[in-house]
């Protein structure tokens, strides 16, 4: 469920393609995504049986531990992007603003939180060429409690 009002429009990070856009705009540390009708939850060991190219893998993210969502009807949630300087923090399937966001600013994520341990996903960050590689869960999750507690100061 995606809090504000938005649209989906062509990304303005390079090859990303489409993105999700905010239309008003988002206080520091409030929900901007938060999960609803979440209705397929794998272990990472079922994930893993199908190629790294279908629709299952490409539409799943790491919720918590080893258990994995899938979306494989691509919601406009599935638009929000990758970056190394996001705009927002995902926490246990929730997305919050990391800062103030602005009207018309593109939500963006640090994927490393949403892919399993080591995973790397198959393209780069567009703006520093990084490789991108998920974190172990035990240090996705203190990072991203960590920063959720400093935002709700």
């Amino acid at each position: 469920m995606i809090i504000p009002r938005y649209h989906v429009a062509e990304s303005l990070i390079a090859g990303a393609g489409r993105g999700l856009f905010v239309d008003e705009a988002v206080a520091r540390g409030a929900v901007i995504i938060a999960p609803d009708g979440v209705h397929t939850v794998w272990p990472e060991a079922r994930l893993r049986q199908y190629p790294p190219d279908s629709r299952e893998v490409q539409s799943s993210v790491r919720w918590f531990e080893n258990w994995f969502s899938l979306t494989p009807e691509w919601s406009d949630e599935c638009y929000v992007n990758h970056s190394y300087t996001p705009t927002a923090l995902w926490h246990l399937g929730f997305i919050f603003a990391l800062d103030d966001v602005p009207a018309g600013t593109e939500v963006t994520m640090d994927y490393r939180y949403v892919i399993g341990d080591g995973e790397r996903m198959p393209f780069a960050d567009a703006q520093t060429g990084r490789e991108i590689v998920g974190l172990p869960w035990a240090e996705a999750l203190t990072a991203s409690a960590t920063i959720l507690a400093k935002l709700k100061r």
